[in-house]
């Protein structure tokens, strides 16, 4: 069976692999994730997921590399990981009550193959108070999180309604992953059981 690699060293990526028995190595990617240009958030993610991807995958012509980057967008603004406390709290005050938009882009890469999509989901928040913002700040959760929320943590909290892949707010459209591994010809189900590296 081909090797899939996650280019990613993110928890909430590697357990959702994990929950589809999808056996996978990580090797986190080193590439600079600078755009040179501006570019709306769609784009931005996948052109992210490749970059990822590709950096891996150049050392790994025979493997499935599965590169991933997830942004919150709101306004059109692109709201990445919070520098720190005060961007953070920005962020959350911006989320408070409104819908934003998050997307999740996907590129897999196999010697000259390559497929890249994303999702994009609606989130809307409930108001939130100065007290429960606070709260969530002193948690520690908001500050490596994109939109400086864990909507499978202590963020759920916030949510009012979520219009999309619940998945790809955690950070991997898993569903759409799943059946593109099947395009690159991986073949193992995701209902039988199978040990992670």
């Amino acid at each position: 069976m081909t090797d899939i690699i996650l280019a990613s060293g993110s928890p909430r990526r590697k357990e959702l692999l994990k929950q589809m028995n999808v056996p996978f190595t990580v090797i986190v990617s080193e590439a600079d994730e600078s755009l040179s240009a501006p570019m709306p958030p769609e784009e931005t993610v996948k052109a992210l997921a490749v970059l990822k991807a590709e950096a891996v995958a150049k050392n790994h012509e025979n493997s499935i590399v599965i590169g991933a980057d997830t942004i919150v967008a709101l306004d059109g603004n692109i709201l990445g990981k919070p520098k720190d406390r005060r961007d953070a709290e920005r962020m959350l005050v911006q989320l408070s009550g409104r819908e934003h938009s998050v997307y999740t882009g996907v590129a897999m890469v196999k010697g000259k193959q390559k497929h890249v999509f994303y999702q994009k989901t609606n989130v809307t928040f409930w108001e939130l108070s100065h007290e429960e913002i606070a709260a969530y700040l002193d948690s520690g959760e908001p500050f490596d999180k994109a939109g400086a929320y864990g909507i499978q943590g202590l963020g759920a909290a916030f949510v009012k309604h979520i219009s999309g892949d619940y998945f790809s707010v955690v950070g991997l459209p898993i569903a759409s992953v799943y059946r593109q591994l099947k395009r690159f010809g991986w073949n193992g189900p995701a209902c039988s059981s199978s040990s992670q590296k």
